[in-house]
């Protein structure tokens, strides 16, 4: 799944960080059991009654006129019922919030469904809108947002969007583990492509690997073929091993590589990787700068089997997004049927143990962000390939 798109704050807006039966079956979608051990710093949330319905809201953007904007909504509140009609031994009252894409109307919202009874809310989408909820109902109920921007995250407000540490710490780790210390980063000049970069910087600090460079460039394709025999220099005399590159734009891997490509950095002579889905859309697998990269995907198999239960419950395909409606909504059902009063709690929600989802097991973090199991894979012959499956929980996993 593509990463949700970054829609940053204005400086104004920012919160502080706080840095402290396959799916057919309802057991398949379960929480893993969880370790004891409790979030540290400041905890938010109500205690509730495990034996009783616990309110949930969800708040998505429907309601504005943007046919996009509805289909999503609609798939999200689709998923979200999925999710609490799986909920065995645990009772969710969902309630749905139209809030149109607009971030004061969100905060009105949450303010509602919060009045009205609502024990922890989980949408919006953008980082706006979530940050805009977050503020609202700070000190009263956690949030879980469908965000991937981390920089958001904190204290109330947490990130179920994959992330690009996520996805750059799984990259960078499997390649130190495959013998790749030495790496050199490409990355765009926008705002999405630096905080990328500084994400795939992060991870190679945390693996103990080697930055040998890092080099930005515009989405201009002469931009790029003019940076790339900088880069390829810049690769031989450092001795780089891999080069990992942001292509956040949809129009910029194909064009970056392919710059790389005839400055003689191919998947033949080093090794690529990237933040962002190589194979889709689909006619991109099969360009040839793109073969024998590596990049991370979520459980694909999980992702078609909750597909096709949605096609046949609802008679279409749902959007993309759908997954983390479903995810977010059987966290709080599984943390509810573990029958502790804290479970919408920062400790119920943050157990180290994490949550089995549709795209794959994942868990929330103290500081708000997550952490999701993901798969390397890697495009041969204009084909997909999982070279690195992605473990099945996070049992044994400290934080």
């Amino acid at each position: 799944m593509l990463s949700i798109p970054l829609r940053l704050n204005p400086a104004g807006w920012r919160r502080p960080l706080m840095r402290v039966a396959a799916l057919v079956a309802a057991a398949a979608l379960a929480a893993c059991e969880p370790v004891e051990q409790q979030a540290a710093g400041p905890q938010t949330g109500p205690t509730i009654d495990p034996s009783q319905p616990v309110q949930v809201a969800l708040l998505v953007p429907g309601g504005s006129g943007d046919a996009n904007y509805d289909y999503m909504a609609r798939s999200m509140a689709n998923a979200a019922r999925m999710a609490v009609a799986d909920a065995q031994g645990a009772r969710i009252d969902l309630r749905v919030y139209d809030y149109g894409d607009d971030a004061g109307r969100a905060a009105q919202q949450a303010n509602q469904a919060v009045g009205e009874g609502a024990k922890i809310i989980v949408g919006p989408l953008h980082a706006e809108s979530a940050n805009a909820v977050g503020n609202a109902v700070r000190g009263r109920v956690n949030v879980l947002s469908f965000s991937n921007n981390a920089d958001i995250a904190g204290g109330n407000l947490f990130v179920l969007g994959n992330t690009f540490s996520n996805t750059a710490n799984r990259l960078v780790s499997y390649g130190v583990s495959q013998g790749l210390r030495r790496f050199l980063i490409v990355h765009e000049t926008d705002v999405a492509g630096q905080i990328g970069g500084a994400a795939i910087e992060g991870a190679i600090a945390r693996n103990r690997a080697t930055l040998v460079g890092k080099t930005g460039h515009g989405a201009t394709r002469a931009e790029m073929d003019r940076i790339a025999p900088t880069i390829a220099q810049a690769a031989a005399a450092n001795q780089a091993q891999a080069i990992f590159l942001t292509g956040n734009n949809t129009a910029v891997l194909p064009e970056i590589t392919g710059a790389l490509a005839n400055a003689g950095l191919s998947g033949q002579s080093i090794q690529l990787m990237g933040l962002t889905r190589w194979d889709v859309p689909g006619d991109r697998a099969r360009l040839p700068q793109l073969q024998n990269g590596w990049f991370a995907v979520p459980d694909l198999a999980r992702i078609a089997e909750f597909n096709r239960r949605y096609q046949a419950a609802f008679g279409e395909t749902p959007h993309e997004f759908a997954t983390l409606a479903y995810d977010g909504v059987s966290a709080v059902a599984a943390s509810v049927r573990a029958g502790r009063s804290n479970a919408v709690t920062t400790a119920g929600l943050t157990r180290s143990g994490g949550f089995a989802g549709i795209q794959g097991s994942f868990r929330l973090l103290p500081d708000g962000s997550n952490q999701r199991q993901l798969a390397v894979a890697t495009l041969r012959n204009g084909q997909l390939v999982i070279i690195d499956a992605p473990r099945a929980s996070f049992r044994g996993a400290g934080l």
